[in-house]
């Protein structure tokens, strides 16, 4: 009897302790850090050349590569579908996963995908083929998944992530995050230099077209904005705007890519709280006053902006006027990229103007379907005369969750200009 007892204890315990064990090993299944890469299984897919006007609408934002591929974010994940003018997302041509990190931020430079993680790591895929091309760490965001869920602020204005150009043309990425800066080769991700030192005071802006990387310094007296060279580091410049105060607010304009060589700054302060517009070079920045209204955008070298409810194009430098248009209405610029100055109306026809003359190259109204023109923009992207735009329910506000902020579930309009 004695004996019976014990062994059926034993066999208790046995059992007790194979079930902690599966469940361990289920558990490690499930959390364990994990990377999933899918890469394509068919060929790259040919340039696309699709007549000019809305091509269709997505629920998420794309990013637009190499004029073949439709890259997307979600939580966890980077993707691709294609063609890049399919009316409507597809199944993935390509798909790079990772858990339980978030993914932060993602660019695209030519044909390699940079795809960013809220644990710090870098991960860069080959658009062709959606296999992983290098890995590195970097510093971490402090943050994860900051999107709806369109993820267009992922994809479409990234977060301590920009791209400069090297003296022999080669891509260098420039990477911040929690006090810390890194420099990187695009091509296979070799550190190229770091700095530490007291990030806290200290924020990253971006990359400028001549090869800058600009911070603004506000660690020892008055803010200083730094210019460092992106292929070393080291710091080329230190500048103040005259008669400036002890703060100041910087903002990156005329930009290639959100954050990405730039081209021009709006500077502001507590006594200056108007701004005042400069261009960037290799040495300290030029005065263009032209681009002191915040409303005023860069285009190539001129001023682009609503003036006095006319929209026109003056020389960022001397404000001389070079073009306007006092024929299209009400309208805000969209949207800029070179050679071409995105503006809607409120009859939401979008515009395609040339930059330097104010000419049209397109006009169409942005509607797809049923959908109809009672909404508001969102954030909007362009890249190789593709742009994209989410549409906003015309009352919605900012804490409104994801259904009463999208007019759709299927917010985001793309369109060829």
């Amino acid at each position: 009897m004695g004996m019976t007892s014990g062994r059926r204890r034993g066999a208790v315990a046995v059992a007790a302790v194979l079930t902690v064990v599966v469940v361990a090993a289920i558990a490690y299944r499930v959390l364990a850090p994990a990377e999933v890469d899918t890469p394509a299984r068919t060929a790259y897919p040919p340039a696309a050349s699709p007549p000019v006007g809305v091509i269709g609408r997505l629920p998420v934002a794309p990013l637009i590569v190499d004029g073949r591929l439709r890259v997307y974010a979600a939580t966890r994940q980077v993707y691709a579908d294609q063609p890049v003018d399919r009316k409507h997302r597809v199944t993935p041509f390509w798909s790079y996963r990772r858990w339980p990190a978030q993914l932060n931020g993602v660019l695209a430079v030519d044909t390699t995908v940079l795809s960013r993680w809220s644990d710090g790591k870098l991960v860069a895929l080959d658009a062709r083929t959606g296999k992983v091309a290098w890995r590195a760490d970097g510093p971490r965001p402090g943050a994860g998944f900051v999107a709806r869920r369109t993820g267009a602020a992922v994809v479409w204005d990234p977060q301590g992530i920009s791209v400069a150009s090297g003296p022999d043309g080669r891509a260098v990425l420039v990477v911040s995050g929690q006090g810390r800066l890194r420099g990187y080769a695009m091509a296979d991700g070799r550190e190229l230099w770091r700095v530490d030192g007291d990030g806290a005071c200290r924020t990253d802006l971006g990359t400028t077209a001549a090869d800058r990387v600009v911070s603004v310094d506000a660690g020892a007296g008055p803010a200083v904005v730094e210019f460092r060279d992106a292929v070393t580091g080291a710091v080329r410049t230190r500048w103040r705007p005259p008669d400036a105060g002890p703060e100041l607010t910087v903002t990156p304009l005329g930009c290639l890519t959100p954050r990405s060589r730039c081209r021009g700054l709006r500077t502001a302060g507590p006594g200056d709280p108007a701004g005042r517009g400069w261009l960037v070079g290799a040495g300290e920045p030029i005065a263009a006053p032209a681009l002191d209204a915040p409303e005023v955008t860069l285009a190539g070298e001129l001023a682009v902006g609503v003036t006095g409810g006319v929209l026109g194009g003056r020389e960022a430098r001397t404000g001389i006027q070079r073009w306007r248009r006092g024929d299209l209405g009400p309208v805000r610029v969209l949207a800029t990229e070179p050679g071409r100055v995105y503006v809607l109306t409120d009859a939401r026809e979008l515009i395609t103007l040339d930059p330097v003359t104010g000419a049209q190259r397109s006009r169409f109204v942005l509607a797809v379907g049923r959908d109809g023109i009672g909404w508001k923009p969102g954030l909007a992207y362009a890249s190789g005369g593709y742009v994209a735009v989410e549409r906003l329910r015309e009352q919605a506000g900012p804490g409104d969750d994801d259904q009463g902020w999208f007019l759709t579930a299927e917010p985001v309009t793309l369109a060829l200009t």
